[in-house]
C-alpha cells in the first residue's frame, strides 16, 4: 500500500512512420496465398489497423529523452532534484551501459541521480512506478523519471522477410504472427512525493502475481519473436483473474463499480474481450489504443494513461485502474485516485 507517492507528469512521443496492416500482408502474399490465408486476416484477428515506426537511425535512448524533455517541462520541477531515472524498455541500443544511463546523460542529470534499467518484459514500466514508489516512500528522493522507448521497426523488417520466403510454413506464419502486432512509441513519467505535489494523482497500491511454468510460451531477440499468441492470451488471462481477486483483497475500492476508468496492456481486441468476460469488468471503462498504435509492450500503459487523459477520460478523483500482463507470465494491478 502506498499513499505518499504521486505520478506528477506523463508524456510520450509517436514514431512518426505509420504501417498498416494491410501493407503488411501486400508483402507476404505470396505466402499468405500459398497457405490458403485470406487477406485482411491479420487485422481482423487482431483488430490492429496501423502501427508506428521511428525514422531510420533512431536509438531507444534517443525517443526517449525526447519523452524525457517533455515530461520534466510539462512537471515544472527542476532536474536538479530527479533523484533516480529508471529505464523500462525491451528495446536497447546496446547490451550495456544501460538505456537509462545513455538518457541521464543527455539530459546531464545529477551525478546524484541513481541511473538503471528494469526489464520485465510488457511489465517493466509498471514495476518501475512500484520501485519508484517505495522509493518515494522510504524517504531517499523526492522526485524519480521512468523513461521507455520502443522501437518495433527492426523486428517487423525482419519478420515481413522471414515470412516473405518459400519455405515459410504455416507454423512459421502462427509463431511469427505476434510479432507483426509490434508498435513503437517512447514515454516518460515524473513520480514525486505527495506533500510536494503539484497533481495529486496518488498511488493506492500496486498487486503483482506470476506463473513462470509458461516462461517460454513468448520468447524474443532484436530481430525475431516467437510466440504462442494463443496460449499466452489463455494462460495470461487466468493468471488476471487470479491477480484481480488477490487485488481485492489488498486494494481500497477493487471492484467494477468502484473503478471509473481501466487502463490495460493491449495486445489485440480478442485478448481485451477475453479479459473483460473473464474479470467481468465494463467494456466501455477501458480507454484502448491498440488499433492504431499496436501493442507498444512496456511503453503501452504509460502512453494510453496519457492519451485518456487528453481526450477528458479522466478527471480529478478518478479512480483509475492499471492492468498489465507480460511475458513470463506475470501479471500487476494498480490503483490510482487521478
Amino acid at each position: 500500500m502506498s499513499g505518499n507517492a504521486t505520478v506528477e507528469a506523463v508524456e510520450y512521443e509517436l514514431a512518426p512512420q505509420v504501417i498498416t496492416s494491410k501493407e503488411i500482408e501486400e508483402e507476404i502474399r505470396e505466402t499468405m496465398e500459398r497457405l490458403r490465408l485470406p487477406m485482411g486476416l491479420l487485422s481482423m484477428l487482431t483488430g490492429i489497423r496501423e502501427r508506428r515506426v521511428w525514422e531510420e537511425g533512431a536509438q531507444p535512448s534517443d525517443v526517449a529523452t525526447r519523452a524525457a524533455k517533455k515530461v520534466i517541462a510539462a512537471s515544472g520541477i527542476d532536474p536538479a532534484e530527479i533523484g533516480c531515472i529508471i529505464n523500462t524498455s525491451v528495446c536497447r541500443d546496446y547490451i550495456e551501459p544501460s538505456v537509462a544511463c545513455l538518457v541521464h546523460g543527455n539530459l546531464k542529470l545529477s551525478s546524484q541521480c541513481l541511473n538503471f534499467d528494469i526489464s520485465n518484459a510488457c511489465l517493466g514500466f509498471v514495476n518501475a512506478i512500484h520501485i519508484m514508489m517505495m522509493m518515494i516512500e522510504s524517504g531517499q528522493i523526492r522526485y524519480g523519471l521512468i523513461v521507455d522507448g520502443e522501437g518495433s521497426g527492426e523486428i517487423l523488417r525482419a519478420t515481413i522477410d522471414r515470412l516473405k520466403s518459400p519455405l515459410a510454413t504455416m507454423d512459421v506464419y502462427r509463431e511469427n504472427f505476434a510479432s507483426l502486432t509490434l508498435g513503437s512509441g517512447a514515454v516518460a513519467m515524473i513520480m514525486g512525493r505527495k506533500d510536494y505535489s503539484s497533481s495529486g494523482h496518488t498511488v493506492n497500491g500496486i498487486v503483482t502475481l506470476s506463473d513462470t511454468r509458461y516462461n517460454r510460451l513468448c520468447v524474443g531477440q532484436r530481430d525475431f519473436m516467437k510466440a504462442d499468441a494463443s496460449e499466452i492470451m489463455n494462460q495470461g488471462v487466468k493468471l488476471a483473474k487470479k491477480t484481480w481477486d488477490y487485488a481485492q483483497t489488498l486494494l481500497p475500492l477493487w471492484h467494477d463499480d468502484a473503478i471509473d476508468i481501466y487502463i490495460p496492456h493491449q495486445v489485440s481486441a480478442k485478448n481485451i474481450h477475453l479479459l473483460n468476460k473473464t474479470l467481468g469488468i465494463t467494456p466501455g471503462k477501458h480507454h484502448l489504443n491498440f488499433m492504431t498504435q499496436g501493442n507498444m509492450g512496456p511503453a503501452a500503459v504509460p502512453v494510453t494513461l496519457r492519451m485518456a487523459e487528453e481526450e477528458g477520460r479522466i478527471r480529478s478523483g478518478d479512480h483509475v485502474a492499471l492492468l498489465g500482463i507480460g511475458s513470463g507470465l506475470n501479471c500487476s494491478m494498480m490503483s490510482i485516485t487521478w
